[in-house]
């Protein structure tokens, strides 16, 4: 996941880095902090590549009506030649709402609106006018295009770390993000403890209730936050862990932190897959280079 760039060159350089590493997709978070615009900067991704997908981890729905973004996601995943993810958030982070003065309702409406967003996008991708009218948004007889070229849109991402937005993932997504909780609206005590294995296990099965006989179908994607590649796995793990108030242990077996040796981080993974489904991973930039070997070493498997 990249999302910061000082010229076009640097970020179209770090699109054609990630696909000649073998990395499946450049992902971009939504915030009005530095970093680039995602949609224009996906789309200039998009265009200096062959076979990278590109997508947002995630749009906040609270920025965009769906209208628009959908507009804009149909348009991107025509450009893109059928390469594009949607990843919809109901919206977290309190700096974004206190910088721009956009309204930050509690968690239940923000949520709901992004139930009712979901539906704008996947009527307004499909091949007929659609309509609807709910609480949140009304849309007449909208034919909405351009429409995109994977069929019934892209594959749509929804993520989080309580049980009613990961319990809507599991009914509505294609891919669901199994997250730290992120309920206080930063990134702090409370997300960093729930980041541990137990936090996990309960997570995955409030989406496996939910889901019910499409789980199998559903893609299951725990992002890493710490990707360290070292040989000395236990000393790190225990400053890592340290600075975010948890022992080495449980830093290790924390399913968003990856560190240790590149054939231990291989065996964490597959781990994780055996035990989790989790075969969507997701990195950040700084480990584009230290983590390329995991990913030669695992694709296809």
């Amino acid at each position: 996941m990249a999302s910061k760039a000082r010229s076009a060159s640097e970020w179209t350089e770090t699109a054609r880095k990630a696909e000649s590493l073998g990395y499946s997709t450049l992902l971009m978070p939504d915030h009005f902090g530095d970093q680039l615009s995602p949609v224009p900067a996906l789309t200039a991704a998009a265009a200096v590549t062959e076979t990278l997908r590109v997508g947002a981890l995630v749009f906040c729905n609270d920025f965009r009506h769906p209208a628009e973004l959908a507009k804009e996601t149909a348009t991107l995943d025509l450009l893109s030649d059928g390469r594009l993810e949607v990843g919809l958030g109901a919206g977290w982070m309190t700096e974004d709402y206190a910088w721009t003065g956009i309204p930050n309702d509690s968690p239940g409406v923000r949520i709901d609106r992004m139930i009712e967003a979901i539906e704008v996008l996947r009527g307004l991708w499909g091949e007929e006018a659609f309509s609807f009218n709910g609480d949140h948004y009304t849309i007449s007889e909208m034919k909405g295009r351009p429409k995109p070229v994977q069929a019934g849109g892209p594959p749509l991402v929804v993520g989080g770390g309580g049980k009613r937005v990961l319990s809507t993932a599991a009914r509505l997504a294609d891919i669901v993000g199994v997250n730290p909780n992120v309920g206080e609206g930063k990134f702090g005590p409370e997300a960093a403890a729930s980041m541990s294995a137990d936090a996990t296990e309960q997570k995955l099965g409030w989406v496996r209730a939910a889901a019910g006989d499409r789980f199998d179908d559903i893609e299951i994607s725990i992002l890493k936050f710490v990707t360290i590649v070292t040989d000395d796995r236990d000393d790190m793990a225990g400053k890592i862990g340290g600075a975010m108030g948890m022992d080495a242990a449980t830093a290790l077996a924390s399913p968003h932190m990856l560190i240790g040796s590149a054939e231990q981080i291989a065996d964490e993974l597959v781990e994780q897959r055996e035990r989790w489904q989790a075969s969507y991973v997701t990195v950040q930039s700084d480990a584009i280079d230290t983590f390329a070997p995991i990913v030669a070493a695992l694709a296809g498997t």
